[in-house]
């Protein structure tokens, strides 16, 4: 695999951050609901509610299959969250290939991992070669910027290919350059038999 313009780890940690926050947006929203319907006449922090804790576990839990609907859905589809729209990130497979659903929840789970000790899989980004946390080890992905690209065809090293347009002997600007070529070499042979005769005549 070729070397891609890797997003880096200040880039890659406004993206995250801006994809939380509309989680924890979106999460509030519902726990907000849900306490309205649960336990009206009481605030929604109010801990003397006897659905409080009920209410703060369902927040948790909601929060978190918001939080895997969410990413595994986007870098499924586009391989882009918001966020990394927003700072020009794409993720992409190892072998260079989009995104699928089942990579994009295995890097999810990947996530939960690299929260361990403290967050050390995602501070892994700052340190790595290819700019890789934990979870992009566990789903076999990277995380590229948008908008360049770098690779090279299948079996060519990058530089040594030849330099300026090649055709296929099929395209018709390969079928062109062959009639040129042909009434090129007519012209020349032409031009030999009259310099030919005039030596005879002269």
């Amino acid at each position: 695999m070729n070397d891609f313009p890797y997003g880096g780890f200040w880039r890659r940690s406004m993206a995250f951050s801006t994809d939380k926050l509309i989680l924890q947006i979106l999460s509030l929203i519902v726990y907000y609901i849900g306490a309205r319907i649960m336990s009206p006449g009481y605030g929604i922090i109010d801990i003397s509610s006897p659905y409080f804790y009920t209410l703060l576990w369902s927040y948790y839990g909601v929060a978190l299959v918001l939080d895997m609907v969410y990413f595994t859905y986007f870098h499924g589809v586009s391989g882009q969250t918001p966020g990394k729209r927003l700072f020009g990130l794409r993720v992409i497979q190892a072998s260079g290939a989009p995104m699928t659903m089942g990579t994009a929840f295995l890097r999810w789970v990947g996530y939960l991992i690299s929260k361990i000790f403290i967050y050390l899989g995602f501070i892994w980004i700052a340190f790595s070669k290819r700019k890789r946390g934990w979870h992009d080890m566990i789903a076999g992905t990277y995380v590229v910027r948008t908008g360049r690209s770098v690779e090279t065809a299948p079996g060519v090293p990058e530089g040594t290919g030849p330099f300026g347009p090649t055709f296929d002997s099929s395209a018709p600007l390969a079928s062109s350059r062959t009639a040129v070529d042909a009434g090129t070499s007519v012209n020349i042979k032409h031009m030999s038999k009259i310099l030919d005769k005039r030596r005879q005549i002269g």
